[in-house]
């Protein structure tokens, strides 16, 4: 494997990381300071802006024609995060769970884990099946939203420790945009790197 592809993985992998982090923040305060509830910030916009760099990923991957490696992407990664990370921090401290996250999430995951099964067992994924499961996305959406009108102290509490006051937040929203165009770019930068493991040529994607 040539020198110049292992260099331009390691910086597309950096990127993604980076990318991911930067996005995640600054989305996260935007979100806030429009008034968005914490609670649904944590679900939605943090949930999936940690998941950036495997969208970005496979949107490449899909585009370069290599769909085993985008499935690959994303199965793997919910392997690896259920495994590994949730491993390793539970053997660091344990962890105590709310009951709404046994009642309704992890049965939740298990039960659409088990649906992607059943759609790929003729080796492909239908645009009809992909509708399915987006429009399952847009109604755990609804559902973290009507939640969020539950939320307690603590969980505000947490979020500000992290993030700041909703009322210093509105102040450098200036800034949190710029973190979230850089992040999307950086994203968009990496995922290229690291699938193609080249500096992205003047062509098309795909």
């Amino acid at each position: 494997m040539p020198l110049e592809t292992i260099v331009y993985f390691v910086l597309g992998l950096l990127l993604l990381i980076g990318g991911a982090e930067i996005l995640v923040r600054g989305a996260s305060r935007l979100a806030v300071a429009v008034g968005i509830s914490p609670l649904v910030v944590g679900l939605t916009v943090v949930a999936f802006g940690t998941s950036s760099p495997e969208l970005m990923v496979s949107i490449q991957t899909a585009l370069s024609g290599q769909p085993s490696l985008m499935v690959g992407n994303v199965v793997g990664s919910n392997i690896f995060n259920v495994l590994l990370i949730l491993g390793i921090s539970a053997l660091i401290t344990p962890l105590i769970v709310a009951q709404q996250l046994i009642r309704w999430d992890v049965p939740l995951m298990t039960g659409l884990s088990l649906l992607v099964l059943v759609f790929v067992q003729d080796s492909s994924i239908s645009r009809g099946e992909c509708l399915v499961l987006v429009a399952g996305l847009a109604a755990y959406v609804v559902f973290t939203v009507i939640q969020s009108r539950k939320e307690s102290k603590a969980i505000q509490s947490e979020y500000e420790e992290a993030f700041g006051a909703p009322e210093s937040v509105k102040r450098t929203w200036p800034i949190d945009l710029l973190l979230v165009a850089g992040g999307l770019g950086a994203l968009a930068l990496g995922s290229r790197w690291l699938v193609d493991g080249e500096w992205p040529s003047p062509k098309p994607w795909g």
